[in-house]
């Protein structure tokens, strides 16, 4: 059986060696030993260094393999990228701060070997900074109400599938990737297992305000719940409209002398329009992203690809070779 480690690379020239080298040792303890890596450049900006630091990695060990993006696509499209170029029959996905542990590989393993489908590790006590776990955890609420994820299902980015998992994976091809998404639709036969979660050993989170809203975005791409919410609040203000129109007309008829003030006509106005402007662009939302997924932009475009033994290539966005790198 062969496991493939994906692991998506951004700025991570530190700790990349580390993480691999780790790994190896803990599956040579298991005694699972046919394993590769398969680590994906997400477009690091630092001159090179994460992509250098990749190639020695090939360079000196047979398992690895590198897969340079020739521009960001953001943490689950590298993820993607790595599962599109991985041939194993047990694939795993890891960070490369080193926060996703490789000694706790094991513990994810053995609970695959239950029978389960999907197996994802979670922290019971997270390292992360305060404003990373509060957007973890909205982004945990989302996920239950709009794809109706399993109340005691807990998640993160360390997990470990099946390849059949990975065939029916890969083929979802909008850029708006959302991996929980991706996977709810596959199989529901989906377990969990508490980890430890270590410190980040350099540098900081690269997941900014903008990067989690936008990782947050890729949610309504697999569920029509908000727009069903739209449907819910128009009945819902109509009726409130009925209602207190109904309540001004009886008032105005026991009191004749009832003033209808500009003001709250004009507060009215303003909230019901901003209500219709949200909904608008919600809808609207939903049309750009069916809009792009027909002019089929790529998840990632591969600039090249480097293995262990081999010239690397330049490799076309539909996958096909087209230059030998010089």
């Amino acid at each position: 059986m062969l496991y493939s480690v994906i692991i998506p690379c951004y700025k991570s020239d530190q700790t990349i060696r580390k993480v691999v080298e780790l790994t190896m040792a803990e599956f040579n303890k298991m005694g699972r030993n046919n394993y590769e890596f398969v680590l994906v450049d997400d477009y690091s900006p630092d001159g090179g260094k994460t992509v250098a630091a990749l190639r020695a990695l090939v360079r000196d060990y047979d398992c690895a393999k590198a897969v340079e993006l020739a521009k960001n696509a953001g943490q689950h499209n590298a993820v993607m990228a790595g599962l599109n170029y991985a041939s194993g029959d047990i694939l795993i996905a890891m960070d490369d701060d080193m926060q996703t542990h490789p000694s706790q590989l094991p513990v994810i393993l053995e609970e695959l070997d239950k029978g389960y489908d999907i197996v994802y590790g979670y922290y019971p006590q997270k390292k992360h900074s305060r404003f990373r776990n509060f957007g973890s955890y909205v982004n945990y609420l989302t996920v239950r109400v709009l794809l109706k994820k399993p109340k005691d299902l807990k998640t993160s980015s360390f997990w470990a599938i099946r390849k059949f998992v990975r065939d029916y994976a890969v083929e979802y091809r909008s850029p708006y990737t959302h991996l929980q998404g991706v996977f709810l639709r596959i199989t529901r036969n989906i377990g969990s297992v508490p980890i430890q979660h270590f410190e980040r050993e350099v540098g900081t989170s690269n997941y900014t305000m903008k990067k989690l809203l936008q990782l947050w975005g890729n949610i309504i791409g697999f569920s029509v719940v908000p727009l069903r919410m739209a449907t819910y609040l128009g009945y819902a203000f109509s009726f409130l409209g009925a209602i207190g129109g109904i309540a001004v007309i009886i008032r105005k008829l026991v009191r004749p002398v009832t003033a209808i003030g500009w003001p709250s006509l004009m507060a009215c106005i303003c909230f019901f329009a901003g209500v219709n402007l949200l909904f608008l662009g919600l809808i609207g939302e939903y049309i750009g992203r069916i809009f792009l997924g027909i002019s089929n932009n790529p998840q990632f475009v591969v600039r090249q690809i480097d293995e262990h033994g081999k010239t690397p290539f330049l490799i076309n966005d539909d996958g096909s070779v087209f230059e030998k790198v010089k």
